[in-house]
């Protein structure tokens, strides 16, 4: 028997806070409330130097998925070697009880970087457990028709990231005009879509930089492309997270004691990184610590 119903609406839109090089478009404290286990979502339009610029910081209780859309970085990382993330590329960090991070990649070939950064706020079980990173170069990402599954499965393919049970996150590019439909797996009633370039139809118009959110439920979510410019996008869909989020300035945890045990934790990785002085790859990258 087929899963669906009726057609999921469009409910809500933003384009989110910031100008520049980075919009904010969700965070733990607004939409991040509603769409969690997506908690915070930025779109990134910058220069390909300024991830070199970017300061060392720690996250706790999330995992954190940089998706690079349009140009490339390069990596260099002890355990994954090096290479270079291009379009549908991914570097997955699940901070899990504490990690800091922030210079593992850097400039690759293009001038310019444009890309999203997600986090997921982790269930108990993984919220203060391991750290554990990837990082996938685009032809390790599996594809059905026009979506790339950067997390979770979709009709029989499975991303090669270990992501969470119940979490799918796509990266979609559309011909001008062409159509296509996704259906979310049962469960999933959490599902948004986030425009990088173009518009797309839902029948409700998600033009370029715009995320979008949909009715919860089980429907079919249908798209078309700009009949001019076609369109290319991210979506997500998952089980709802059911617990409440409680915020610290870097972390997201489940509970006040697990957001405490993060945060301590952070403190404790911070001395010996203090400690351990300069890391920096002949690369210009340095490794997450843990």
């Amino acid at each position: 028997m087929s899963q669906k119903t009726e057609t999921r609406r469009i409910v809500h839109q933003t384009r989110g806070q910031g100008h520049g090089p980075i919009i904010r478009l969700m965070s733990p404290s607004d939409l991040g409330h509603l769409l969690k286990p997506f908690v915070f979502l930025d779109l990134i339009d910058a220069d390909a130097r300024m991830a070199e610029s970017m300061p060392i910081h720690p996250h706790s209780g999330i995992a954190t998925v940089t998706l690079i859309i349009e140009g490339d970085a390069h990596f260099d990382d002890p355990e994954s070697g090096r290479g270079t993330i291009s379009y549908g590329g991914v570097e997955w960090m699940r901070a899990g009880g504490g990690v800091w991070h922030g210079k593992e990649m850097t400039s690759g070939t293009s001038k310019r970087v444009r890309g999203y950064q997600l986090w997921i706020a982790l269930p108990p079980e993984l919220e203060n457990g391991q750290v554990d990173s990837q990082y996938l170069e685009a032809d390790k990402i599996p594809g059905v028709g026009p979506a790339r599954i950067i997390l979770g499965s979709y009709a029989g393919v499975k991303s090669p990231v270990r992501s969470p049970e119940g979490i799918n996150y796509l990266l979609v590019t559309l011909a001008p005009g062409k159509c296509w439909e996704y259906q979310p797996p049962i469960g999933q009633d959490v599902a948004w879509l986030s425009v990088s370039r173009g518009a797309v139809a839902t029948p409700d118009i998600a033009s370029e930089g715009e995320l979008v959110t949909f009715s919860s439920d089980n429907g079919v979510i249908t798209m078309q492309a700009d009949k001019k410019d076609g369109a290319v996008f991210i979506m997500g869909s998952a089980v709802r997270h059911p617990y409440d989020l409680k915020l610290g300035y870097y972390s997201v945890h489940t509970s006040a004691e697990a957001l405490r045990t993060g945060e301590a934790r952070i403190s404790e990785i911070e001395t010996r990184l203090r400690e351990a002085g300069d890391r920096q790859a002949t690369s210009g990258a340095t490794p997450v610590f843990q």
